[in-house]
């Protein structure tokens, strides 16, 4: 077809061929510019050139948008790159393909960036509860309840386990942050939250930030929220700051004095499974829910022995001495639980709080945290003379030297030998003289002995 130079009275007046379904007229001026005209009247600026023997076809665009010159330079642009064996249909699909890209990044960035602490907790919580090691769940049962304490929402009735006054539950420490953007928890706000905390509940504040602390790695490690979190926000020094210090109670523990009317106001108690796990905590320095939790299956009343779920190594075996199996022997067996409550959802003992309060009135004595019993087994061992190693592996303490941590392997024989001898001294000194026998012996009170 014959060139001709492009003006806008020629582009205006080119039409379609009669029985063709379009018509291309070629500029005379711009090698490979041309102007398509369909039989239905519309009309577009195209390139055609050869490339690697092969024609192509490219739509430059609409007369009405494209004046002659624009499309005249666009043509010559496309020239240039074909003639150094450039595709420029490739060039435009890459070009697309990365601002689509971009355009999605942008948008994942931005969903990421909205993300709330609770949404991303959630999945900690799923994941690493579904993590296994050795085996057996990287995370406990008792560990996967804190983390779920620590953002309750609260206010939910309950009639026990609530402080005096309360008739609703109260959030969790980590509750405030879980409705911040996970990208907005720096380390201003880390503070601002401690600050709080602190002066509320000290000790639950210094847990909740370990807890968030280990999340916070969790999440600068995780593929969805390391380009969002703050990894650093538990790190600056003002955060380290604002941590509370937790001091151990002061005389939160028995003295020697004490013991006996602890043991007779304990032993009034009208619910025996209660008294029976009261004693027990001082008998064996177990941990509160090491002991609750005690399973019959984890009793062996043939040598002597209990399996404790510890939170340190995963479980210890300690002597079954024969006051606590006395104890333990006379317990109903209504579940799987030693320990066993009609009443509590868990089947469980739940809250022995409160009738050891009582108790501890009605003798007379100072405040005692159930912690304080286990404190006041490791203190009272001392009248025996016992090794402090013993006393630690009972207690499930971690070995403080290398020598109890590499070298010496305590047999459960040598560990009973001493307990017996740290719970016979406990009795002695309560008043009370047990005579263990093949079945779980009497128990009678010797008058006018301390």
């Amino acid at each position: 077809m014959k060139r001709e130079n492009f003006t806008a009275a020629r582009v205006a007046g080119f039409e379609c061929a009669p029985g063709k379904k379009q018509s291309i007229y070629w500029d005379g001026k711009t090698p490979g510019l041309g102007l398509r005209v369909t039989a239905a009247g519309s009309k577009a600026f195209i390139f055609e050139t050869s490339l690697n023997n092969k024609t192509i076809r490219m739509t430059i665009g609409d007369p009405r948008n494209w004046a002659i010159g624009d499309a005249q330079a666009e043509a010559s642009r496309l020239k240039v790159m074909t003639d150094q064996g450039i595709d420029p249909r490739q060039v435009i699909a890459d070009a697309i393909a990365a601002k689509d890209a971009e355009a999605a990044a942008l948008t994942a960035q931005e969903a990421r960036e909205m993300v709330t602490v609770a949404e991303a907790w959630q999945v900690y919580v799923a994941e690493r509860s579904a993590s296994m090691k050795d085996g057996k769940p990287e995370w406990g049962e008792k560990h996967r309840a804190c983390h779920t304490y620590m953002v309750q929402a609260g206010g939910e009735k309950r009639t026990s386990g609530l402080r005096k006054g309360e008739t609703v539950t109260r959030p969790g420490v980590l509750y405030p942050l879980m409705a911040m953007r996970l990208a907005a928890l720096d380390a201003d706000a880390v503070a601002a939250w401690l600050v709080k905390g602190a002066a509320k509940t000290p000790a639950s504040a210094r847990l909740a930030f370990g807890i968030l602390r280990a999340f916070l790695t969790w999440c600068a490690k995780h593929e969805t929220y390391s380009a969002a979190v703050q990894a650093g926000a538990c790190q600056s020094d003002d955060v380290k700051r604002k941590v509370p210090t937790v001091k151990t109670k002061p005389n939160d523990s028995l003295r020697r004095a004490q013991i006996k009317p602890w043991f007779e106001a304990v032993q009034k108690i009208g619910n025996p499974v209660i008294a029976a796990y009261l004693q027990g905590l001082l008998l064996t320095g177990a941990r509160r829910n090491e002991l609750a939790a005690l399973r019959w299956a984890d009793v062996d009343f043939q040598w002597k022995s209990l399996t404790i779920r510890d939170k340190v190594e995963g479980e210890r075996t300690i002597p079954l001495t024969p006051y606590l199996e006395h104890l333990i022997s006379a317990l109903p067996r209504r579940n799987e639980f030693v320990f066993s409550s009609p009443t509590a959802a868990s089947g469980r003992l739940e809250e022995p709080r409160i009738q050891h309060v009582r108790a501890l009135a009605a003798a007379g004595l100072p405040a005692l945290s159930l912690h304080g019993l286990r404190r006041s087994f490791g203190t009272l061992s001392e009248w025996v003379e016992v090794p402090a190693g013993i006393v630690a592996q009972i207690m499930g303490h971690k070995p403080s030297a290398i020598a109890e941590k590499h070298y010496i392997q305590r047999e459960l024989d040598l560990l009973h030998l001493w307990h017996v001898k740290i719970e016979a001294w406990i009795l002695n000194e309560a008043g009370i003289e047990f005579v263990p026998v093949e079945q779980p012996g009497a128990l009678r009170v010797v008058a006018g002995k301390r």
